[in-house]
């Protein structure tokens, strides 16, 4: 089993980027390859460049700060139908893959929205007028936003959902209830059926704005070139007079007795226990992470099945906190054991610091993953608009917090998230053989 997961990776190339940040001013020159020239328009929209001598191609992403978690009440899915509707003719990406052997593609999550555009660096300000007209003649027709809403709610029907898949969406729903990260980023059938054109253009006069947005470039082409581009096709994108701030009212406390979800299956069952977590830009994150991971080999040493079964545990960081997450695929007859297991590992986090072994090995873990990660362009870009996105904390004293953490830090920080915490769990499978 893979001991980094995604959302570890995401973490950890964030802490890395900081690294590389040396200023908050409008302007800093670029010092190496991997570090962006920036830049900042007038209204507002920050830039990130990196010329890439000799690639044909150019990479542009434009990250809105603001993702699912605005979504109004009983729509979710609402931010995500934004994005489908940036770019509704099929022709449009039919241009990106056939003409310039690229993508154009538009993916939300709860905290950000984020619009991929890869082309030919010859084609860049093609590619910027796109864009542009996406962003400043949005198709909000009603005829549009119908067809596109229809467009969503097949997906949602048609996309297959695995037990794993419900044991997640279980588990953010009962630790979190109707705050916003308890709902589907991506919506369901019911909640997208309520999303009607003024929800839309509300959402978009609110957040598709130039001072809630960062646009990074890398490829084969000057800044220059960019930066007179840029100005010249979106710098009459009007800037907003306030951006949204995510503030929403805390969630109550889960209830504390394992769900029981009944579902079609074998033997097997999906298990997840989880408590609230941090935010992405909390100083104890780098902890956390490095917790997560020794969680789970002890994990799997107290339960030896675990080693041969889909194991997990996740620190999810995010604009607001987050959760701590633990999960297994297990025999049905083996639920009830695991799940103990689960919460003895939590409280073996909190009785004593981790030793010098397991610390060291994740950490030497990690760091593999983060050359790996950082290797690719793409994942570079990435992890610069995670900075903007979530507000990270200088640079310097990220990394060398990162570098830094100890046994004790590990310690303090599981007291921190589990002592006398609301642990969220659910059990999904055969209910009769489940507990």
């Amino acid at each position: 089993m893979n001991s980094v997961n995604t959302a570890f990776r995401a973490t950890l190339i964030g802490l890395v980027c900081l690294a590389m940040v040396a200023s908050t001013t409008t302007k800093v020159p670029a010092q190496s390859s991997i570090e962006p020239q920036r830049e900042l328009l007038l209204n507002g929209l920050r830039l990130l460049i990196w010329p890439r001598a000799g690639d044909a191609d150019v990479l542009v992403k434009l990250r809105i700060h603001s993702g699912a978690a605005f979504d109004l009440a009983n729509r979710s899915g609402q931010m995500t139908l934004l994005g489908d509707l940036l770019f509704p003719d099929p022709a449009t990406r039919e241009y990106f893959t056939e003409e310039m052997q690229g993508r154009l593609e538009v993916t939300t999550d709860h905290d950000s929205m984020t619009v991929v555009m890869k082309g030919k660096a010859s084609e860049f300000e093609k590619i910027i007028e796109i864009l542009r007209n996406a962003l400043l003649t949005t198709q909000l027709a009603p005829e549009t936003v119908a067809s596109v809403r229809d467009a969503r709610i097949k997906i949602v029907k048609d996309t297959s959902v695995s037990p794993a898949m419900l044991a997640d969406r279980a588990i953010a729903s009962r630790l979190f209830g109707d705050f916003p990260y308890g709902q589907l980023y991506t919506g369901s059938v019911e909640s997208l059926g309520r999303v009607d054109r003024a929800d839309l253009m509300l959402a978009r006069d609110r957040f598709l704005n130039p001072n809630n947005a960062t646009l990074a470039v890398a490829g084969g082409i000057q800044p220059a070139r960019v930066l007179r581009t840029l100005r010249q096709l979106l710098g009459s994108w009007r800037k907003s007079e306030q951006v949204v701030p995510a503030t929403f009212k805390q969630a109550q406390l889960p209830d504390a007795r394992t769900l029981i979800i009944a579902a079609p299956s074998d033997q097997s069952a999906e298990i997840r226990l989880a408590v609230r977590g941090l935010t992405r830009s909390d100083r104890d994150v780098p902890a956390a992470t490095l917790m997560a991971e020794i969680a789970r080999r002890r994990w799997e040493k107290l339960s030896p099945e675990l080693s041969r079964s889909p194991v997990f545990v996740r620190n999810e960081a995010r604009s607001l906190p987050g959760m701590f997450v633990l999960g297994a695929t297990v025999n049905n007859s083996m639920t009830a054991r695991t799940m103990a297991g689960a919460r003895e590992v939590v409280k073996s986090l909190m009785a004593a610091p981790a030793t010098i072994a397991e610390l060291d090995q994740t950490k030497s873990e990690v760091l593999s993953t983060l050359n790996k990660a950082l290797s690719q362009p793409e994942g570079l870009v990435d992890a610069w608009l995670d900075i903007d996105t979530y507000k990270l904390s200088p640079v310097a004293e990220q990394l060398l917090l990162y570098r830094n953490v100890s046994a004790d830090d590990v310690q303090r920080v599981a007291t921190r998230l589990f002592n006398n915490a609301a642990m969220a769990s659910v059990a999904i499978g055969n209910s009769e053989q489940l507990m």
